[in-house]
């Protein structure tokens, strides 16, 4: 097994995964394949919808078509494309135990040329008792283990599943023993009914704890990753690969994908998508459609969604704008924005596996993007790396000039003149949502590429406060003056800095003006600083 990973976006990460009938490009995404009904034909997948991969059910084949000695998945499918195989785990989770031997079915995916397979599993399943749950792990684990001398010299690729449930501790121990044993790829099981109750901020710890237990040079496969409104978010998580049959099953329904949710076609007036189906015929068209040929065309119309929304994941981590595609898409339902909020929660795990630098900049919104990894990133860098120069003993706060990167900008230059001869004074800056910024940091990423929204919320005023206060206590200044503004933000950095020297018995003075970049204002504060130093002095 080969996975290259080729560009990386929080936990995101564009991969090629080399498989014996060629490579794929990951995230990938795989549309669940009924091998005795299907609406659209596998054929059509590949060569119109741009398909390279498919999973279909090698329990429902061996049951329906097992005694047929030269059976073949891609004959059968007629598909030319990476072809995986679920064993039946699935059935199991909705109808119990299955009469199905689990070496046998890793047998029958050998004998009938799965490219990617999966073990069969007993998948744990939503609001499972302790025992029940303990017990699928142990048996899960048992049957990965008596399946490695059967695949050793495969050419498929093996998952190894990881079960649990809502049991995070099991979801924890299940994914650190099944890493020890030599899957091509891991899988999550038993998240469908998570999702299908829209459990979405579940589904994040679930993905979490178990992303976070499993070697990173392997793919995470996701099963029934359902609606394309959270393919970014699974991708976000570190998901490569995810298979989905909602696109068939929810035609069948009259519901209508949007990346952004469902719609119910009887009550749509206009088809708000760009495909070939929704160019092609109005809405009303649809609706008087024989059911077989409707079913058929909003199936199309949903693949193709389901493609778009793949392709539209994989520029975002291209272009570093994950972060921001995670953020629109969970304005399309509160659940969603509930699991974007709880992604946030493991900011250093997105800041680890987040590059360091990116084609764009950022876009800072609200209090919920102080989680972002380049806000982290530069943070823990203050906190740890950075140093104020030697001989600096003296801290000048002072807002931040509107212009970037703020070491170019008219301001500093007309504030930097009116210090020249005070030694042992360090200007910094503090602006929000950064905390402080050293003017020779300005430059580097993201400090000068960030663009804010205003007016800010409370929570980012709060917490930039906070973060100018942590950077005062922090270092080994001896007095601090804090040249601001007359704004809220202001107002508790003077608080909070006036708090924080106080407790630690150094010098504080602030000074306010209304402009503080304007002549009158820098006239003032050099005589403000003349007067300060000449006490020092004396």
């Amino acid at each position: 097994m080969s996975f290259e990973v080729v560009e990386r976006d929080l936990l995101g990460r564009i991969g090629r995964l080399r498989t014996r009938r060629g490579v794929v490009e990951t995230p990938l995404f795989l549309p669940v394949v009924n091998p005795l009904s299907q609406p659209i034909p596998p054929r059509r997948m590949l060569e119109e919808f741009g398909c390279e991969a498919l999973i279909t059910n090698a329990y429902i084949i061996k049951r329906r078509l097992g005694d047929q000695p030269e059976l073949e998945v891609h004959r059968l499918l007629e598909y030319d494309g990476v072809v995986a195989t679920d064993s039946g785990g699935y059935q199991i989770l909705v109808y119990g135990d299955l009469e199905a031997d689990p070496l046998e079915m890793v047998e029958f995916q050998r004998r009938i040329g799965s490219d990617i397979a999966v073990i069969l599993d007993v998948p744990t399943g939503w609001e499972t008792s302790r025992e029940r749950a303990e017990w699928t792990v142990r048996e899960t684990l048992r049957r990965a283990e008596d399946a490695l001398p059967l695949i050793a010299d495969s050419e498929a690729l093996w998952m190894g599943p990881v079960q649990g449930g809502n049991h995070l501790d099991l979801v924890e121990r299940s994914a650190r023993s099944m890493s020890q044993l030599p899957y091509d790829i891991y899988a999550l099981g038993s998240p469908t009914k998570v999702m299908e109750q829209y459990l979405f901020p579940t589904l994040v710890e679930m993905v979490m704890t178990a992303k976070l237990n499993l070697p990173p040079s392997k793919p995470l496969h996701l099963f029934g990753a359902g609606h394309p409104m959270m393919f970014a978010l699974a991708v976000a998580m570190g998901c490569d690969l995810f298979d989905s049959a909602a696109y068939a099953l929810y035609a069948r329904e009259g519901r209508y994908l949007t990346p952004r949710g469902t719609l119910k076609l009887q009550e749509l007036r206009h088809l708000p998508c760009p495909c070939p189906i929704c160019r092609r015929y109005e809405a009303e068209e649809l609706r008087e459609m024989l059911k077989f040929e409707r079913v058929r065309l909003l199936a199309e119309h949903n693949l193709h969604v389901c493609m778009a929304e793949v392709e539209t994941v994989k520029q975002a981590i291209s272009e570093g704008g994950l972060w921001e595609l995670l953020e629109a898409r969970s304005r399309g339902h509160p659940a969603l924005a509930s699991a974007f909020r709880r992604l946030a929660g493991y900011g250093e795990a997105l800041e680890r596996w987040s590059p360091t630098h990116k084609m764009r900049g950022l876009f800072y919104f609200d209090h919920h993007d102080l989680s972002r990894p380049e806000l982290v990133r530069h943070r823990r860098r203050m906190d740890q790396n950075y140093r104020p120069p030697q001989g600096a003993s003296t801290l000048l706060l002072a807002p931040a000039p509107r212009e970037r990167p703020y070491i170019r900008s008219r301001g500093y230059r007309r504030l930097g003149e009116g210090l020249e001869g005070f030694q042992g004074l360090h200007l910094c800056f503090y602006a929000p949502p950064l905390g402080v910024v050293p003017p020779e940091l300005s430059e580097t990423y993201p400090l000068s590429q960030i663009e804010v929204s205003e007016p800010l919320d409370l929570e980012t005023l709060r917490w930039t406060a906070e973060e100018v206060a942590g950077y005062v206590g922090g270092k080994p200044y001896e007095a601090v003056i804090l040249y601001r503004g007359e704004g809220v933000l202001d107002e508790m950095v003077e608080r909070r800095c006036r708090e924080v020297c106080e407790g630690s018995g150094r010098r504080f003075w602030a000074l306010s003006a209304p402009n503080p970049y304007g002549e009158a204002s820098l006239r003032r504060l050099r005589e403000f600083l003349e007067d300060r130093f000449k006490e020092n002095k004396s």
